[in-house]
Formats: C-alpha cells, structure tokens, sequence
C-alpha cells in the first residue's frame, strides 16, 4: 500500500486522509450538529441548512479521503489530488483566518488555522518531491 518510489508521499495521503476522515468528514456527514457542539459552535435554532451544508461539506471530504486512500500505492499518478489538497488547504487557512479576524468563531477554530497552514505547507513539500 506504500509506494516503494515515493514512500513520504504515500504515508501523507494514508495519514493524512485517516485524520481527516476521522475528525472531521464522517461526523461532518452524520451527526453535522453534534460535530459543531464538540468545536465550541453555538447552534442556531433553525438548523436545516445548517445541517445540510455540514452533510454536503462532509461527503465531499469522504470522497476526497476515499481518492487519497486509492492514490496512496502510486502516488506519483495522482499530482492533481495533491493540487486539491494544497488549494483546499490554503483556502481552509484563509477562511479560519478570515473567521477570527471578525471574532466570529470559537477559539477551536483558531487553532484549525495551524492545522490547515501546516497541512498545506507539507503537502507543497510532497507535491515538490514528486516533480
């Protein structure tokens, strides 16, 4: 399951999707609400979109960890999802930076701002040692 060309690559994507997978995609897609409570979220009284966007947000997140596990045996075919990653990675830092600027989100998610940058910022390593 490791790539034996591009082993860091390989374990990036494994490690990277079963984090993401587990703390964020499945409960964003099953249980959006509860999800929020554990990061601090104060939950509207009207939660229909609320939950929607959460469901939609989180199956895209499942199908992005589901290509990464796919692509983790040969990731040297699979630049363009390490592109994803990256511009998803860097708009994900913006976002959370935009959202503390504005003191609009809990303290939780301020710390997603290092996640994200670092995330990102390994990811354009990897991305460089597959070129």
């Amino acid at each position: 399951m490791v790539s034996e060309t591009h082993p860091t690559a390989s374990i990036f994507l494994l490690v990277a999707a079963s984090l993401f997978l587990v703390v964020y995609a499945l409960p964003l897609l099953i249980a959006p609400l509860r999800w929020a409570r554990v990061f601090l979220w104060k939950v509207p009284a009207e939660t229909d979109l609320t939950v929607y966007l959460g469901r939609c947000l989180g199956a895209v997140a499942v199908a992005i960890c589901a290509i990464c596990f796919r692509a983790a045996p040969a990731p040297e075919h699979h630049v363009a999802l390490f592109e994803v990653i990256l511009v998803a990675g860097a708009l994900l830092t913006l976002v959370h930076i935009w959202g503390a600027l504005r003191r609009v989100q809990p303290w939780t998610e301020h710390v997603e701002i290092a996640l994200y940058a670092a995330l990102t910022g390994v990811d354009a390593w990897v991305l460089s040692t597959l070129s």
